[in-house]
């Protein structure tokens, strides 16, 4: 089946690519008047996944990531009419000549075929489209088991669009099968994908790196912290935590984990409990002794993406401390100082080792609407060719086109 999918998928990939802006921008234009046009549709497929996801015991934060409501689709539909306004970035190029005369152009093609691997969060499959095709890159989507009939029926409406343009349906496919057989061997159809993207939580992360053949770009899981300098000011420290732990929680660029200096500790840990006080504490020893009835937390505590109204709490003696907890247990995500102190905000800017680095604002930032890219394809935690939010540039490569007279060498 993925097979002949990687084969369908690299024939529309050939035409697409050879399209030009307008044609593809056409294209996002039919995709997301289609999204509004067929909302019942979605919805009604999102039901079934509700339902079964209630069966399933889903925590309430992982629930409202998978729901769709006519306005989320509304608001999906106006991401993908927000790529279209974004600039082609297949028309970039630069050239210059040699002194033999040769002539030679650097310009920006598709990959190809990206395939992503994804979880609980339907609007990816419209987003990631979107991006694929404003890029003129044929899309494989294989998302998790949550969200299947939703995935389906969005990927339906949006490859039927295209058809109604005269683009090759084939360059949107949704894998149906989402055994870890299908996963497996996406991360090894060499030839068949040129590009494999996962989005998710740290276990999906660490399967497809590790097991991959084929080129990957490493995204999403976000360990993030929020670190309070002993120079914090304590408003923006507590309105800071607060949006980026419960804003929501179930994203990759929310908070996980705190870290307090010892000399605000006692004053503002408390303000912390009493702003969230929907939120799971798990505190380090020193913050067991502050916050009395809170659970003790374990070093595996500050190595998890909770994804859900849980908040480890670590209190440190320095600067230095805190920088050396954060790279240890983070994910390379995006990590947050609160200081009214230049210096110490340089000294956490220069050591710690994440895609996102903030001084005195909230991780939920990384973004790639927030950064002005538009809709992102994931948020690469890696330091290869992407890191950050993945915008329309970083699913492209070059080639070189090379013109001469006859030369020879």
């Amino acid at each position: 089946m993925l097979n002949l999918m990687s084969e369908n998928a690299k024939k529309a990939s050939r035409l697409l690519g050879s399209t030009d802006a307008e044609t593809r921008n056409k294209a996002l234009s039919a995709m997301a008047d289609a999204l509004v046009e067929r909302a019942d549709e979605i919805i009604k497929a999102n039901d079934s996944d509700i339902a079964r996801a209630k069966e399933n015991n889903m925590t309430l934060a992982m629930l409202d990531r998978l729901t769709l409501t006519k306005e989320r689709i509304v608001a999906i539909s106006n991401s993908v009419k927000k790529v279209i306004a974004l600039p082609d970035p297949l028309e970039k190029s630069e050239s210059w000549t040699r002194p033999n005369g040769l002539t030679i152009e650097k310009v920006r093609v598709p990959f190809g075929v990206i395939a992503i691997i994804y979880e609980a969060r339907p609007n990816v499959t419209a987003d990631a489209a979107a991006l694929c095709i404003k890029s003129g890159n044929a899309v494989i989507l294989r998302g998790g088991k949550e969200a299947i009939d939703s995935n389906i029926a969005v990927g339906k409406v949006l490859s039927d669009a295209l058809e109604t343009i005269g683009l090759p349906k084939d360059a949107i496919q949704v894998v149906k099968d989402t055994s870890r057989e299908t996963a497996t061997k996406l991360m090894t159809l060499k030839g068949g994908i040129d590009l494999l993207i996962p989005r998710g939580g740290k276990s999906l992360i660490r399967s497809v790196v590790e097991n991959a053949t084929v080129p990957v770009i490493e995204t999403g899981a976000g360990n993030c912290h929020i670190y309070f300098d002993s120079e914090a000011d304590p408003e923006i420290a507590i309105n800071v935590i607060d949006n980026a732990k419960r804003s929501r929680p179930s994203v990759c660029n929310a908070a996980e984990s705190l870290i307090v200096h010892e000399s605000v500790a006692k004053e503002l840990l408390p303000l912390v409990k009493e702003r969230l006080d929907n939120v799971e504490i798990r505190g380090c020893e020193k913050t067991c002794n502050i916050l009395k009835d809170v659970k003790k937390a374990t070093d595996e505590d500050f190595f998890t993406e909770y994804n859900d109204y849980i908040l480890a709490i670590k209190v440190v003696s320095s600067l230095e401390e805190a920088v050396e907890h954060i790279n240890r247990h983070g994910t390379g995500h995006s990590e947050a100082i609160i200081t009214k102190n230049e210096a110490n905000a340089k000294y956490f800017t220069d050591n710690i080792d994440a895609a996102a680095v903030y001084v005195n604002a909230s991780t939920r930032f990384t973004d790639g609407e927030e950064f002005g890219f538009g809709a992102e394809i994931g948020i690469s935690t890696q330091k290869m060719h992407a890191r950050g939010p993945m915008g329309l540039p970083e699913m492209t490569t070059y080639k070189y086109l090379v013109k001469g007279t006859g030369q020879i060498r």
